[in-house]
C-alpha cells in the first residue's frame, strides 16, 4: 500500500471476469492506473470496452477478480461487505447519466437522502445539504420538486447529493449524456470547479470527445487497455 497522499487512486493489476452464459467475458485484464489528488480524469472508449466497469470497481459498488485497488492509500479489495458499504458512504460521490432523483421529493430532500443513516443532527443535515445546494447555484431551487426543474438543475441536483457527505472522489457516469450543449457545459463547468477550487478527484466516463476536453486528462480504454491522449 501507498502513503503518498497525493495519490488518490492506484490500480496495480485489475482483472475482472465475469460468467455470460457459457463463456467467461474479461472486459477489464491486468490494468493499471494511477490518478493523483485533485485530477480530473475523462475515460472514453467503445461500448463494451469495460469503462463503466472500472468505474464501478474504483467507487465500491463491484469487486475485482484480481489485483489491488487503492483509495487514497486503503486497499478496497481487502475490506468486507459491511466495511466497504461503510467506505462508499463517505468516500465516494457517484453522478449518474440519469439523475436517480426521488420524484415525490424536494431538491433538499434528495440531496439529504445520503445522510439520514449517519448519526449526523437535523441541523447538521440541514446545512449540509443547503451548503451542497449552494455550491451547485441551486439554493433557491432546494423547495422544488424534480418535475419543477430543468434537466440541468436536475443534473446539479445530483451533483449535490454526490457531494454531501464531502467525499474526496467523485466517480460519474455520462454526466452530460442526457443534457443539451449548454447545460452540459455549465456541469462540465462545475465539475472543474470542484476539482480546482476544493481539491475533488473526478473520474468521468463519456463518450463526448468534447466533455473530455474539460478533463485535465484522457485514457481511452480499448480490450481492456489504457491508451493516454493529450487534452
Amino acid at each position: 500500500m501507498t502513503d503518498d497522499p497525493s495519490i488518490m487512486i492506484r490500480c496495480r493489476g485489475i482483472t475482472k471476469s465475469y460468467r455470460k452464459g457459457p463463456n467467461l467475458v474479461t472486459p477489464l485484464h491486468e490494468l493499471d492506473l494511477t490518478v493523483a489528488r485533485g485530477e480530473f480524469l475523462a475515460l472514453m472508449g467503445p461500448s463494451g470496452s469495460g469503462k463503466t466497469t472500472l468505474l464501478n470497481l474504483i467507487s465500491g459498488i463491484d469487486t475485482p477478480t484480481g489485483g489491488s485497488l487503492e483509495i487514497h492509500g486503503r486497499d478496497i479489495t481487502t475490506l468486507g461487505r459491511l466495511e466497504l458499504t461503510r467506505w462508499r458512504a463517505t468516500s465516494i460521490g457517484y453522478i449518474f447519466q440519469l439523475y436517480h432523483l426521488i420524484p415525490v421529493l424536494t431538491a433538499f430532500e434528495n440531496v439529504e437522502l445520503p445522510l439520514l443513516i449517519s448519526p449526523m443532527s437535523r441541523r447538521e443535515r440541514r446545512e449540509r445539504a443547503e451548503a451542497a445546494l449552494a455550491m451547485v447555484d441551486l439554493a433557491d431551487r432546494m423547495h422544488h420538486t424534480p418535475a419543477e426543474l430543468s434537466g440541468g438543475q436536475e443534473q446539479r441536483v445530483a451533483i449535490a447529493r454526490a457531494l454531501v457527505a464531502d467525499p474526496p472522489l467523485l466517480v460519474a457516469d455520462e454526466p452530460t449524456g442526457d443534457l443539451d450543449r449548454d447545460n452540459a457545459t455549465r456541469i462540465l463547468d462545475l465539475l472543474q470547479r470542484l476539482a480546482r477550487e476544493h481539491d475533488k478527484t473526478i473520474v468521468m466516463v463519456t463518450h463526448d470527445a468534447r466533455a473530455a476536453e474539460a478533463a485535465d486528462r484522457t485514457l481511452h480504454l480499448e480490450k481492456g487497455k489504457l491508451l493516454e491522449s493529450a487534452t
